[in-house]
């Protein structure tokens, strides 16, 4: 196998060979989507897309280059895959004579970051129209008067549809491979049409760019106020926990649903729309989302029945991770530009099945770096294949797949920003009360917004807590709109005994997750009691 990486073209971005369409229109873009068989317009006007054999993303098949000017800065390991240049200079050759034996290709730039201090000129160069419309729809568009001579700072070669003949001779698992390489800035994707993988590789970029320059990548939601630009609040959580449904709230505007970064002047939104789960949405529980379902909007893997062409929210018979893609100006009460202050509330989103944690906890500045860290949500029985029971998912920061750094590094960024700002922490369970999963039920969507605007509207600010005897949350004692007996989880349990046992087996856990990293004596005290 040859060695040297292929000879750069001027611009990176540049493929020779196939007509390229550049900076289609998003009317362009469904048209040409349609006219290639690639989806299929709903009757709410989206344009429906299936991805294909994968249908999430592929974090075993994700390497990254490993370069000496890089090597001493990655946190190596399962989430961050070396591999060597020989190998993604042979991958990149593949991508750029597949992309270019293609009859058409389609073009994106734009931008990731909303200040226009910290972004980062993105271009995707996709064989698909509708990976180019995702990509319009997730990043910011470049002005027109910006697109000439757009040179980007990232490069990003789509090339799904190839199959590599023998992915062992280019140092890849199988015949996927997401490779990322932080020193050429370029992102290949083959073997997989997930479109989730042209989102995650910018924010990757992100996480390790922002924090040479002082910034603070953050996996979270951002919202702020109508009527208050200080108060801005910030929702950190993994898929699943409700960082898309909570920072969607019809009485204050959204910054972002996903990736932000925090700088001295405050935050601001990595993208500029937004990737919502889909599965069993429905107008009444998620008006804005629904709303923002139109012309411009991407769904995938969503079931359509062909006759109505009624898109069927509730069904799972492609994947639970149903996803729909639409411009952040689609949300009525977006923000524009998408940047706000210094976040007063800073709320971290937990699933738990096994039923024990409180609804709501305050977080000392200890306890938000321990739980930061540790990241904890579960994962649900049936959701892999030998998974019988809810089981523990932590993901370092909420974000672990993402973080080319070690995650010590930015809870430190977030320890430090708390207590520069004042911002308060919070943790918030939305998941299961009065039992495990499948004894137990779901908190209710209601109880959960309204824990969430009693915090943003400060009258939790004071609130009476209590201490949790086996993890050392500080539990509110009363929270108007909410039934006091579920505010401490023990009361919702039948059994006494049996929660109190379901408990300190969680807490265990969080111990044997918590030894993996080198945290002081007071961060570690923040963690369970026993």
């Amino acid at each position: 196998m040859a060695t040297s990486s292929p000879a750069a073209p001027a611009d990176p971005a540049q493929i020779s060979g196939p007509e390229v369409h550049r900076n289609l229109s998003t009317a362009a873009l469904v048209e040409a989507a349609i006219r290639r068989g690639e989806g299929e317009l709903a009757a709410n006007g989206a344009l429906v897309c299936d991805t294909g054999a994968r249908r999430g993303r592929s974090p075993s098949d994700k390497f990254l280059e490993d370069t000496p000017a890089i090597h001493d800065s990655i946190n190596w390991g399962k989430v961050n895959q070396p591999i060597s240049p020989e190998h993604f200079a042979a991958v990149e050759r593949e991508a750029r004579q597949w992309l270019g034996s293609q009859r058409e290709v389609f073009r994106f730039d734009g931008y990731a970051g909303a200040d226009p201090a910290y972004r980062l000129k993105v271009s995707v160069v996709a064989a698909e129209a509708w990976h180019t419309l995702f990509a319009k729809t997730l990043f910011i568009n470049a002005a027109s008067q910006d697109r000439a001579g757009f040179r980007s700072d990232w490069t990003i070669l789509a090339a799904g549809g190839l199959e590599l003949s023998d992915p062992k001779r280019f140092g890849l698992n199988g015949p996927i491979g997401i490779l990322q390489s932080l020193e050429r800035r370029m992102v290949i994707i083959v073997g997989t049409r997930y479109a989730g993988e042209i989102k995650k590789s910018i924010f990757y970029a992100m996480n390790y760019d922002l924090p040479a320059r002082g910034v603070f990548p953050m996996h979270c939601s951002a919202n702020v106020a109508h009527d208050d630009p200080a108060n801005v609040a910030l929702f950190f959580g993994l898929s699943g926990t409700g960082k898309t449904t909570l920072s969607a709230d019809p009485d204050r505007d959204l910054i972002g649903d996903d990736e932000h970064g925090w700088s001295d002047e405050g935050v601001f939104n990595v993208e500029g729309g937004c990737y919502a789960k889909c599965i069993r949405l429905s107008e009444e529980g998620e008006p804005q989302i629904w709303n923002a379902i139109r012309f411009g909007s991407v769904l995938e893997n969503v079931v359509m029945d062909p006759a109505t062409r009624v898109p069927d929210y509730d069904s799972d018979a492609k994947t639970e991770n149903t996803r729909v893609t639409y411009p952040v100006d689609f949300i009525e009460n977006a923000r524009i530009p998408s940047v706000g202050g210094h976040p007063k509330n800073v709320i971290f989103l937990t699933a738990d099945a096994f039923g024990v944690l409180p609804p709501l906890s305050r977080l000392t500045p200890e306890q938000a770096m321990y739980y930061f860290v540790n990241g904890y949500t579960s994962k649900l029985a049936g959701t892999e294949a030998g998974v019988t029971e809810p089981q523990p998912n932590f993901s370092p920061c909420f974000g672990g797949p993402f973080l080319p750094r070690s995650p010590l590094v930015y809870a430190e960024m977030l320890a430090e920003r708390i207590r520069r700002h004042g911002s308060r922490v919070w943790l918030l369970n939305t998941g299961w009360t009065g039992g495990p999963y499948g004894t137990g039920s779901r908190f209710k969507l209601a109880w959960t917004r309204t824990f969430v605007s009693r915090i943003l509207d400060g009258s939790l600010d004071a609130v009476e807590c209590r201490e949790h005897p086996i993890f050392g949350l500080h539990m509110p004692v009363a929270v108007a709109g909410v039934p006091s007996e579920v505010l401490d989880p023990i009361n919702t349990w039948k059994d006494r005994a049996a929660y109190e046992a379901k408990a300190r087996d969680l807490a265990k856990r969080f111990r044997e997750n918590d030894a993996k990293y080198e945290l002081t004596d007071e961060v570690r005290r923040g963690g369970p009691k026993g």
